[in-house]
Order: C-alpha cells, then structure tokens, then sequence
C-alpha cells in the first residue's frame, strides 16, 4: 500500500499556509495558527479521524481570522485530494454521530469529487471565546471544494456553543475516518458505477 501522505503549501498577500498530512496515521498533530480554539478543533479531526496532521499558518489577523481560517480549509481541503489520489479502494462514504453532554451532531461525508456543503449549524452567541462562530462554515466551505466533496453537518442538540462546535468536529473527523478507510473488498477497485471520481 502506497504512503497516503500530502504537504502542501499556499501563499496569498493574507496567508501564508503548510499543511502536511498522513491518512494513515494515528491521531499525531502540531498546529502553529494564531488561533488555539480553531487548533483545539483541528485536534479533534486529526485525534478521531487517526491522521497525522501539522498546520502551520501565518495570516492577517490584525484584520481578522476569516483569511486563515478560510484558506487552512482550502489547504487541508487540496492535502486530501493529494492524498487520496484516485481513490480506488476507499469506502468513499463516511457518517458519524457524536455526542457531548447536551449537544449532538451528525456529519456525513462523500468523496465524490462533486463539492457540496449543507451546513445546519446554529450557535446562541457569535463567539466561543475570542473565535468568531461564523468562520466554521467557511472553513468547511473551502475544505469541500479544494477536497471535491460533499458533506452534510447538522446539529441535532445543543445549548453550549463550545460543546456544539466540539461535536461538530469530532464528528467531521470520525466520518473522514470512515470514508477514507480502505475496504479489502474494494480493493484496486473504482468506488463508483462511472469509473471515476
């Protein structure tokens, strides 16, 4: 089995980002943002999801956190597709629930190559802490169309923002470990009636 590992980089005038990425991994990460509640995040999808995972991301944030935060998700996003290359023998298809105290949420996820994001995510304050709620939709928003999948997110309980968030990513990195497993089944074989994804 080839390593499913990744790095990439993105430079813009608001970024300047690396990501590195190994599929295979068992939950390893650094993350070096400026934003510790988006790297305590981050931490759920690489420890529930088992990839290794560093993010390092130098950006804007004397403007704000919606540069970094938008193009960390188009560079994670552009990692798995690396990653993942052809995806033959993959389950493709990854679902999760999680739970945390009160809150409940549900992620579900399709490598299928065709970008789709339906977010039903509601906080009762704008900001856990210092970091601005609204970002989570956009950094998922940039992950799915640089990763080419859809994916559905929705919180089905919840009362504290922080808890609901937590649920939100815990979930996101379960479902991505199911999705990206390899089925023995499948193996060397397209995950699709068209040939491709």
């Amino acid at each position: 089995m080839n390593p499913r590992t990744a790095q990439v980089e993105r430079n813009t005038l608001e970024t300047q980002i690396k990501v590195s990425i190994n599929l295979d991994g068992n939950g390893t990460a650094a993350f070096t943002t400026g934003l510790p509640f988006l790297d305590h995040m981050l931490d759920q999808i690489a420890r529930h999801g088992l990839i290794d995972m560093e993010v390092v991301s130098h950006g804007d944030l004397h403007i704000d956190a919606h540069h970094s935060v938008e193009d960390i998700g188009i560079t994670l996003g552009q990692a798995f597709a690396k990653a993942l290359g052809d995806k033959k023998g993959i389950y493709r298809y990854g679902h999760a629930y999680c739970p945390l105290d009160e809150s409940l949420s549900r992620v579900v996820v399709d490598f299928s190559g065709r970008p789709g994001l339906f977010y039903q995510v509601e906080f009762k304050r704008a900001f856990i802490g210092s970091f601005d709620v609204d970002l989570f939709k956009e950094f998922f928003q940039g992950f799915v169309n640089h990763a080419g999948v859809t994916l559905h997110i929705d919180n089905l309980k919840g009362g504290n923002a922080h808890h609901i968030a937590e649920t939100v990513f815990k979930a996101f990195g379960r479902a991505l470990r199911m999705a990206i497993s390899h089925d023995e089944r499948m193996a060397g074989i397209m995950p699709s009636t068209k040939g491709s994804l």
